[in-house]
This record gives structure tokens, sequence and C-alpha cells, in this order.
């Protein structure tokens, strides 16, 4: 399955969760699209659930099914760890989502074209592939011709600040993952294990 380009702020009403990460999609109409948005729903089933939690979550970090039952696939290797928390903190790892949580792009697909554009170095070297695994202590900096881009610096501009897991210096334009993250860090509005139940179900 290719990734999503259809309308994000319909998507997110649909979902029930801020895919773009401002809240600006729910803000005005919390409620579903459609003629029946308001109306009354019956209650989803349990497979309901775990599917709609699994899509919530891969439209938020953006990745295709594919990329998305990979890493799934690849968090039950670990054997430190719970599978669902060590999916989350390989979703969080991802080159994309560090450069969104530094504060150098306002929502994870604008990080996404930074990182694909060339505008992004991973210790001194220029990475332009979005699903990178940053490991702890890897420098991020962003390209010397690009630290006045009006996006970055607008994004670095409305930042109210960083997690405790990563850390990053304006002056010298440069980042770090400090430490992997701690499940109570990370959004609160997923529930990882309607995920593992979801790809257990499928065998």
């Amino acid at each position: 399955m290719s990734r999503y380009t259809g309308p994000k702020y319909r998507l997110s009403r649909r979902l029930g969760v801020s895919l773009s990460g401002t809240g600006k999609e729910l803000a005005r109409r919390s409620y579903a699209p459609g003629d029946h948005g308001q109306g009354r729903r019956s209650k989803p089933s349990d497979y309901g659930l775990q599917l709609a939690e699994k899509q919530k979550v891969r439209f938020t970090y953006g990745l295709t099914e594919k990329q998305f039952h990979n890493l799934f696939n690849k968090a039950g290797r670990i054997r430190k760890g719970t599978h669902g928390d060590n999916f989350m903190i390989l979703l969080e790892r991802r080159l994309d989502n560090i450069v969104y949580r530094l504060g150098l792009a306002s929502t994870r697909q604008q990080a996404r074209q930074l990182v694909n554009h060339g505008h992004i170095l991973v210790d001194g070297k220029r990475v332009d592939i979005p699903s990178y695994e940053v490991a702890v202590g890897q420098e991020i900096t962003v390209r010397e011709k690009s630290q006045n881009n009006v996006y970055i610096q607008a994004s670095l501009d409305g930042q109210a600040g960083t997690l405790p897991f990563v850390e990053f210096n304006r002056d010298e334009m440069k980042g770090s993952l400090v430490r992997f993250p701690e499940r109570s860090e990370l959004d609160h509005d997923y529930n990882e294990s309607l995920i593992v139940e979801y790809y257990n179900r499928l065998g």
C-alpha cells in the first residue's frame, strides 16, 4: 500500500486524532466527516478498534503499510522490553521523527521533506532517507546552506520546547538523541497493545 496522499484533515477527523500534531484538524469539527459524522454509530468490534488504532499510529508517523509492518516485526525481535514499547521507540528513532522532535519542522510531513531534500546531516554526512534509524549520541545538524530556511526558522520560533530524550542547540543548529524515550514521555492517545493484538490476529 502506498503512502496516503488524500485530505489529511478529513482523515484526522475520521480517526479522531490530529495527524499533524497541531490539533487544528479537530479544533472546529471534532466529529467524523460525512452526513452521519455527528449521528449515532454502532459500537465497533474488537477488530475494528485494533485496526483503527493501527491506522492512527501509521498515519501519524507517515509510514506505508509495508514499512509499518516491517518495523513492528523488528520490534518483536528485541528481547528487552515489551513488543509495544519497543515498537513505539523504533518509530521515534526514525530520522524524520527526530527532526520533528528537535523542532526543526512543525509537522512530521514537513520533517520528511527536509530529510528528502538533503537539508539534514547525520554526523556531518547528508542523509536523505526519512526511515534512517538514529542511534543515541548521533549528531543531527542542518546543512549550512539551509540554516536560514524560512520553514525551519518559523518552526523553531514557534517551538515550546523539546522532549527530555532529545536536545538541540539553536546557536549551532545542532541536536541529538540523548537516550531512548520512555513510553510515558510519548503520546498517550495511542494504545500500542491494540496494534500488537491486531497483528497477532493476522498471524
